[in-house]
């Protein structure tokens, strides 16, 4: 080889060796991004493994509870003021002046009685009231002469003080005489029956010349006729034990019926029992509705519309929010640094869906809606938006 092919072949291989360095640094580049992808990948599976492993919950606030709420319960609607009305005298129902549903003013004249036995008694006492009169006017006149007998000793003490004795007797039995005449007046003046207020007759159950009993012979005495006053009526209602506090007299209350749709009565609470029937638990409350134009009728049913204001401000949440554990009724608080804390709670009323809570919230906490039951006090957990991000304690807060 000659000396100008020597000097020439290292020439030649520096461009291979530029290549080789090339092909180095670019497998290089390319191992070192991969190696650093799949590290941020595994940070990155690192801290989502992390993250999953923090239990997804969704957080609901606190409702404030309605300042007034109303309930509805059955009523029964009765009269103000109603009664049987039966004879006090024996005969036969000589007139009839009403029939069933007529309105009346009190003693307004019904029916009147034919009761000829009675007159008979009556005109027999009258004159034992004279025969007794008579016979006193005669001892009276014998006690005297005897008084001034007695004074000239022409007749004993004893005989004068006789005397005196047979007056006595003698006005006794004008007065138990007399005493006799008044009580078959009277009785006279049963056979004519007047209304004992102002109402309807809702019901009539004897007719003319039908034998009226008084019952005072021993018989079975027959009711004649039946008054209501309807002007106002009563409503009764049972309210449960745990309203008791708030039905109380003066409370709007409004009725309805199912034969006049769409509309509502009002009446006011007037009276309670002032005791729990311990059969039912319930507070025996009255109602009194105004019925000028007579629409509402007396036995009637009636769904009883009470307005009841509650006694203190309260919360209100989703009965799934509820934890009810062996230390008791607790709800799951979410705090500030995103851990749970189990706070107990007192509940109120079950509106159905959502419960009433006395106590234990202040009314901005995070509670957690459904919690699972392997959740804990003070574990980490992640907010997350309910699945229909809809209601005002759906929203992530």
């Amino acid at each position: 080889m000659s000396e100008q092919e020597v000097g020439r072949a290292p020439r030649r291989s520096w461009p291979a060796i530029l290549a080789f360095i090339a092909i180095v640094a670019v497998f290089g580049i390319l191992a070192w991004r991969g190696i650093a992808g799949r590290a941020r990948a595994m940070t990155e599976l690192k801290k989502d493994t992390a993250e999953m492993a923090v239990p997804a919950v969704v957080v609901v606030a606190p409702k404030q509870g309605a300042p007034q709420e109303e309930i509805t319960l059955p009523g029964a609607i009765q009269a103000f003021a109603e009664a049987p009305i039966y004879a006090r005298t024996s005969g036969y129902l000589k007139r009839r002046y009403v029939e069933m549903g007529a309105r009346v003013k009190a003693n307004q004249l019904l029916a009147e009685i034919d009761a000829p036995e009675l007159e008979q008694q009556l005109q027999q006492a009258r004159s034992d009231l004279a025969t007794a009169e008579a016979n006193a006017r005669l001892a009276q006149i014998t006690a005297d002469r005897y008084r001034d007998l007695v004074k000239s000793d022409s007749v004993s003490q004893q005989d004068a003080d006789n005397a005196a004795g047979a007056l006595d007797a003698r006005k006794a039995a004008v007065e138990s005489a007399r005493a006799n005449v008044r009580r078959l007046e009277q009785l006279q003046a049963f056979t004519r029956i007047y209304a004992p207020f102002d109402g309807v007759i809702t019901a009539r159950n004897t007719d003319v010349g039908a034998l009226i009993d008084s019952g005072a012979s021993g018989g079975s005495a027959r009711e004649l006729f039946h008054i209501a006053s309807t002007d106002t009526l009563r409503v009764f209602v049972n309210v449960p034990q745990v309203f008791s506090r708030v039905a109380r007299p003066g409370i709007t209350a409004e009725l309805t019926l199912t034969e006049f749709p769409g509309r509502r009565f009002a009446g006011t609470l007037v009276r309670t029992a002032e005791a729990i029937d311990p059969a039912s638990r319930t507070l025996l409350v009255e109602i009194e509705v105004a019925n000028p134009k007579g629409e509402l009728l007396p036995g009637a049913f009636a769904q009883v519309h009470l307005a009841l204001p509650t006694p203190a401000t309260t919360l209100v949440l989703p009965v799934n929010t509820l934890m009810f554990r062996s230390d008791g009724l607790r709800v799951a608080v979410v705090r500030a640094d995103s851990r749970v804390a189990m706070v107990a709670v007192t509940l109120g009323r079950d509106f159905g869906t959502e419960a009433e809570i006395l106590s234990g919230l202040n009314g901005d906490e995070r509670v957690v809606s459904s919690p699972p039951d392997s959740l804990t006090d003070g574990q980490m957990v992640r907010i997350v938006p309910a699945p229909d991000a809809a209601g005002p304690g759906g929203a992530a807060r």
